[in-house]
């Protein structure tokens, strides 16, 4: 990652940052709480993260780029549920209070002491592999539709389908996926060899209105309104990046939009990085250059300087701040970057915060259900 000194606040934040902007959306704790007592909130974050320790550690231990990897992957798990423990009884200890990027910023340091850089190299390979077969179906399948408002529609949610790919969950993915697009059950062996016997739970999807839900306010403005610059603070790999944000990608740039696709600098969970980013849009384009017909010579990759699953603003890289100085249109996807950490931050021009609720925890902040979706649009006038 790159040095404290060469990282910068993103441009486009409301001034002054320090009133204006905090990348933490739940208030795990207030000003008159004790604090050195944890609070119920910071308690049942500190259990979440805790309860994903076997899940990270089986990832731990099926890295084979690491010698001695269960071992290792052992002391991971016990070094990380003492550090959750020390904070539960001294919410000060480790850097704290608690919030949801010390919670991941620790977990990581864990991780990357013990010498695991990316244990969920694997599951994205594959599912790029995947996705990246599927593309040029949903790019057509998209440009059939003529109607614009239809069109927009149909890509937000495949951007929702897309970002419930999370921890490798491949089950949900082509659940999600053939929920939005129901012509893709025939490629549905692509994924799994069963996927009919999802078919019947597809209706689960949850229905609009959202628990935010600005899509017509957007789609309105989609018709008669045209961004110079977009950019595009990426998630997770696989369906997310290639099948959900792709596309509307595509579509932007169809319209004469400038992108900037922002990738994390380092692995963390199943997040794209820029190196993969850049590996991908190469695999994507044809002979000539082009995205299924789209050329793509006003699309950019920028390296954002993250390494977490979530994203503090105020702490970004200096090519993305360039990059981003004179855009119109900012968007953050997925739930660590669009709703747990920036759901409310205020920009200089207009943004789109998007992601799918996929813990409890945020669907009772927010006051939505489990799988609920946030399509949360803000118009900057003038």
């Amino acid at each position: 990652m790159e040095s404290d000194s060469a990282m910068v606040a993103f441009p486009l934040l409301t001034t002054p940052i320090e009133s204006n902007y905090r990348a933490c959306t739940i208030p795990y704790r207030f000003p008159s709480d004790n604090p050195r007592k944890a609070t119920p909130t910071e308690i049942a974050w500190i259990d979440l993260f805790r309860n994903s320790i076997p899940s990270f550690k089986k990832r731990a231990e099926s890295d084979t780029t690491v010698v001695d990897a269960s071992t290792k992957a052992e002391k991971f798990a016990q070094r990380y549920a003492d550090i959750l423990d020390d904070i539960k009884k001294d919410p000060e200890s480790h850097g704290g209070p608690p919030d949801c990027i010390l919670l991941c910023r620790l977990r990581e340091q864990v991780l990357r002491e013990l010498g695991f850089r990316d244990i969920f190299k694997k599951v994205k390979d594959e599912e790029n592999t995947k996705a990246i077969s599927l593309f040029p179906d949903v790019v057509r399948l998209n440009d059939d539709i003529e109607d614009g408002g239809k069109c927009l529609e149909n890509l937000v949610r495949g951007i929702f389908a897309g970002n419930i790919f999370d921890l490798g969950s491949a089950q949900w993915y082509l659940l999600f996926f053939c929920t939005i697009f129901p012509y893709l059950w025939k490629l549905a062996e692509v994924f799994s060899r069963d996927g009919m016997s999802f078919l019947a739970s597809c209706q689960n999807l949850v229905p609009r209105p959202w628990v935010i839900d600005d899509l017509d306010t957007f789609k309105a403005k989609w018709n008669k309104k045209s961004w110079k610059k977009a950019v595009i603070f990426v998630d997770n790999s696989g369906a997310d990046v290639i099948l959900g944000i792709l596309p509307f990608a595509r579509e932007l740039l169809k319209r004469g939009t400038q992108v900037v696709l922002a990738a994390n600098d380092m692995p963390s969970i199943n997040d794209v990085t820029y190196p993969e980013l850049i590996e991908i849009i190469s695999k994507l384009k044809d002979e000539s250059g082009k995205l299924i017909g789209v050329d793509t010579s006003n699309l950019l990759i920028a390296n954002s300087g993250n390494d977490l699953p979530v994203i503090d603003l105020t702490r970004i890289s200096q090519e993305l701040a360039y990059l981003a100085s004179d855009a119109d249109l900012v968007i953050l996807e997925g739930m660590g970057r669009g709703i747990e950490t920036n759901l409310y931050a205020q920009f200089k021009c207009d943004s789109l915060k998007i992601g799918m609720v996929k813990h409890p925890e945020v669907a009772q902040f927010l006051g939505g259900r489990l799988y609920d979706c946030v399509f949360k649009y803000n118009e900057v006038l003038g």
